[in-house]
């Protein structure tokens, strides 16, 4: 009886620590499976057409660069580099977030100064830094010498007499990214199916939410839904980046980020705004740090990492292939 009881006493602790309390998990949601616009109705040829211009390298100055070079779909949405190269090879500032579930947060970029999907889908085209075109009449002139592409927008966009609008490419590329979307076994344990997680993961979903990080970290997407400051007890190691500070130039937004979605985050190293850390287990511990003020222990760390290995998803293979896009006319403008 002596030898059997430790062993007893562990099995209990594990079926206790993979008992997870349904009260908990009332600050969570499945993920849906496209996120609606009430002035962007998805349409099939609309879809299409954004799924085009997603990977048309041709709308940037040096005909090499796409929304796929950063954000690629068969990598879960990133480039795994700490800041993305860019036209002329010129370095990013801030780590490329995953564009996969990105159109239901509350907010665009590290810093929220996009208010959704269509409104960000602008910007790298025209950022000196990234995509490097001078303005939106040279990225619709370049549409317009396509027929292709003239006959796909007429198509998405029916009604209209003159579709090839840089409007409407932010309104193409904007519903094909609101079916960027990577259900888990997560969504499957909140819908019902409680062998959806092993017990190890429901025991690393406790510690998680025992460690504060559901403070921030909650919701349909685990973030995505709030301001919150890089190192709240400590500060943070690179104060270059003042964050939404950069935008709205108030005092008290200095430091302060879009706290990220925690879903794929195994697949999309490295992590923060400015990807100074590269490992999982590396990150969660230097959250505890700067965030909560705690020295998660090396049994903590593994736990939080085993349940947020579980918010891996399924990527849509077949609706993000590379599509066939439209070729190039004697009028395209090449690049200078």
């Amino acid at each position: 009886m002596r030898r059997a009881l430790p062993a007893l006493l562990v099995a209990s602790a594990i079926a206790f620590a993979a008992d997870v309390d349904p009260a908990r998990l009332k600050r969570f949601a499945p993920l849906p499976a496209v996120v609606h616009s009430r002035t962007n109705p998805i349409t099939p040829a609309k879809t299409d057409l954004g799924r085009m211009l997603y990977y048309e390298t041709r709308i940037s100055k040096s005909h090499k660069i796409s929304c796929n070079t950063c954000h690629l779909l068969d990598k879960y949405g990133v480039d795994l580099e700490r800041v993305s190269d860019g036209h002329n090879d010129q370095e990013g500032t801030r780590n490329s977030p995953s564009v996969y579930n990105a159109a239901g947060h509350f907010v665009q970029f590290w810093d929220g100064r996009a208010s959704d999907v269509e409104e960000q889908s602008k910007a790298p085209v025209l950022n000196p830094v990234e995509m490097a075109m001078p303005d939106e009449a040279s990225v619709v002139a370049v549409l317009k010498s396509m027929p292709g592409y003239v006959a796909a927008f007429k198509k998405a966009f029916p009604t209209e007499a003159d579709p090839v609008t840089f409007g409407n490419f932010a309104e193409a590329v904007g519903a094909f990214e609101r079916q960027l979307m990577t259900p888990s076994r997560w969504d499957r344990f909140l819908k019902g199916d409680k062998a959806a997680l092993t017990d190890a993961e429901k025991s690393g979903f406790n510690t998680f939410y025992d460690s504060g990080c559901a403070t921030c970290h909650s919701g349909i997407y685990l973030g995505g839904q709030m301001y919150q400051k890089a190192g709240v007890v400590k500060p943070w190691p690179n104060q270059k980046d003042t964050g939404r500070h950069m935008v709205t130039k108030r005092a008290e937004d200095r430091m302060m980020f879009k706290v990220p979605s925690l879903r794929n985050v195994e697949k999309t190293p490295p992590y923060f705004h400015d990807g100074s850390v590269e490992g999982l287990e590396a990150a969660i511990r230097h959250m505890g740090e700067y965030e909560s003020g705690r020295k998660l222990s090396p049994a903590e760390t593994a736990s939080i990492a085993a349940f947020l290995r579980s918010l891996t998803g399924t990527i849509p293979s077949t609706f993000i292939r590379p599509p066939r896009l439209p070729a190039s006319s004697p009028t395209t403008p090449k690049p200078r």
